[in-house]
Order: structure tokens, then sequence, then C-alpha cells
């Protein structure tokens, strides 16, 4: 037993070493992209997790915070190509895969691929495009392949996706189902720079001259890492953690979960009054994560500890994904809307609870 014990460390020790030399680009990286992105670090870092948990990103936030800039910058950083779809809702699925053409002066019939072929796809607004848009780029999104006609053609790796939405505009939109957004390992929700930082992007717009960015790393590299995370060592304890975070979405009594609220009644004198209770958060909950959410927890928080040049995982990787890995898998039931509780809370109730090992 004591010998496996050693055998097992120095395993991890060779990881780590391993994951240090191997990561060492991702502060080059960071430093390239701040050329160009002017704080927003999370939005950041949540776009290298996608790319190297080779998952893909719903962004949330109102125009204007250099969603497409960031995903632009990485694709030049990355040496990859980088492809933009506006959906509107006059889209066709044809426009995202492409379709089949007749050429009249060879005769014969030819494909013509569309924009999701390219390493980085930023599909902008996609609530904004009917259900066959939205599931043509999901499909492509799962399988990383495209049918067009009777040839399917592979996806070229890395394929990173980066959907955004508008959560203020909701006239003429699509919401994304249940079903559809599960498909995205993270869900960003992103807010306005601070003052400072504000400024920051103000003096380099007015600027005449801008940086370049330069090619950091190759495609290769980047599959390489994406190899090498999966190695990234994930303890058992570790593992049953995530299951109970997961578990604590779908079973909250079991857990003895609950949440404060305050609620409004009529006191005696006939007034408004206000009183707190302490309500069964199963309450709030219509449905909990699916499997999905525990392999995408599990796949980010390898990520994050890769991003942090650690071949391991500990329990803080875990709490730093979690909201962005379940806010987007957890049903609100009518008294969440009611009572203004949101997914983020119910997570943040959960990570209180659970005990850390």
């Amino acid at each position: 037993m004591h010998s496996l014990l050693k055998e097992r460390s120095m395993d991890i020790q060779e990881i780590n070493e391993l994951v240090k030399g191997k990561s060492a680009f991702i502060s080059a990286l960071r430093t390239e992209m701040q050329k160009k992105i002017v704080g927003q670090k999370h939005m950041v870092d949540s776009l290298l997790i996608g790319l190297l948990g080779k998952g893909h990103i719903l962004l949330e936030g109102v125009p204007g915070l250099a969603k497409t800039l960031a995903i632009n910058t990485l694709s030049k950083a990355v040496q990859g190509s980088f492809s933009r779809i506006q959906f509107t809702p006059d889209l066709l699925p044809a426009d995202v895969v492409g379709t089949v053409i007749y050429n009249m002066s060879k005769q014969e019939f030819s494909t013509k691929k569309g924009p999701v072929f390219a390493n980085f796809v930023l599909a902008d607004e996609i609530n904004r495009a009917p259900a066959k848009v939205q599931s043509a780029l999901l499909e492509a999104m799962q399988e990383k392949q495209v049918t067009i006609g009777e040839q399917t053609f592979l996806l070229e790796q890395p394929f990173l996706v980066m959907a955004t939405q508008n959560p203020v505009e909701q006239e003429g939109t699509y919401p994304l189902p249940e079903a559809q957004s599960d498909r995205f390992m993270l869900k960003v929700v992103i807010d306005y720079p601070n003052q400072d930082d504000e400024l920051r992007i103000m003096r380099q717009n007015m600027a005449k001259t801008t940086e370049e960015i330069s090619s950091i790393i190759d495609l290769k590299q980047i599959k390489e890492a994406q190899d090498i995370i999966d190695q990234v060592y994930i303890d058992e304890k570790i593992e049953n953690y995530i299951l109970d975070l997961i578990f604590a979405t779908r079973y909250p009594a079991k857990y003895k979960l609950t949440k404060k609220v305050y609620r409004k009644f009529i006191n005696n004198k006939g007034e408004e009054d206000e009183k707190e209770e302490e309500v069964p958060l199963e309450e709030f909950i219509q449905y909990g994560a699916s499997p999905r959410g525990s392999i995408n927890l599990a796949k980010a928080s390898k990520c994050y500890a890769f991003i942090n040049g650690r071949g391991f995982v500990v329990p803080e990787d875990v709490r730093a994904v979690i909201y962005d890995v379940l806010r987007h898998r957890i049903g609100l039931s009518y008294l969440a809307e009611a009572d203004e509780i949101s997914s983020e809370q119910i997570i943040e109730q959960i990570v209180n609870t659970i005990e850390v090992p």
C-alpha cells in the first residue's frame, strides 16, 4: 500500500513538472491578448478553458464589451482561422454550414463550405436566429462534423464556438432551449469594465497607433496541451466532491439545503411588512444539472489547474469554475422567479454548504 502511494505521488510530481513546462505559453498568450483586451480577465481565462477543454462558450453581456474582439484576438495569437456569423431571423442553416451549388460551366455540383469551417467561430447573438439555424450550429459543435448533401466533412481541430446573447433586448429573439444550452461547456456573464479600465479603453481607441497581435503558439501546440490536460491528476475525493455538488442541484433535500428569503405580508395593523423565511432549496429548482454538468465541471477544473501551472486539481479550481459550468444547467421554478432567486444564488448556497474535501 505504501509503495502504491509513493508511486502515485511520483506520477503526480512528474505530471506537475510536465504541466509547468507545457503551460508556460499561457502567460505569453494572456500578455498578447492584453494588447487589445483591457481588463476582462475572467472572459479571457474562460476562452482558454473552452479552447483547452475542447468545449464551447455561451457569453452573455450587453453590446460593446469586446466579445468579438476577444475571440478574434485569440485566433490571431494562436495562428487559427476565425469566422463570424451574425445571427438574424432570416438566416438559413445553409448560411452556417454551407450548401451544394450547381456549376453551369462545368455542369457539375460542388460543395461550398460555410463559415462554421474555422478554428474559432463567433456566433453573434445566437438567440436571434430560428431553431433550425441554432440546431445546425449546435450539431456541428457536438459531432465535430458537418453533412452537406451526401458528403460529411470533419471540422478542423481545435474548434471553438463562442456564442453571444444580449440579456437586455428580447424582442425578435428565440431563446435557446435547455437541451441546446446544455451543449455549451461554460456560460460566462460579463459586466461593464471598471472606471480605470474604461479610461484605458477610451485612450487606446483614440490613439493613432494600435499594437499588432503576434502569433504566440500554433494549433499543434494547442492539441498537445489538450492531450496533457487529460493527464492532469484529479483525486477521488475531488471527484466525489464534484458529484456531491452536481447531485445537490438534483436532490437538494438529501443535502438538507435551504435558502433564506424575505417575503412580504400584511400584518395585524393592515400594513405591509416583511419577514425572513427558511425555504427548502428544492422549491426553487425545477431541474438540476445533467451528467454533462459533472463531465464539464471536472474538465473545466483540470483546465483551470493547467492555466495556473498545476498538474493536479484542488477544490479551489472546482469552486472557481462552478458558476460558469452550472448557471445554465439549473432550471428555476416559478417560485424562484417570484422570490427573485437566481441560479447563481442557488449555486452559492450549494458551494457554501457542501463540505470541501
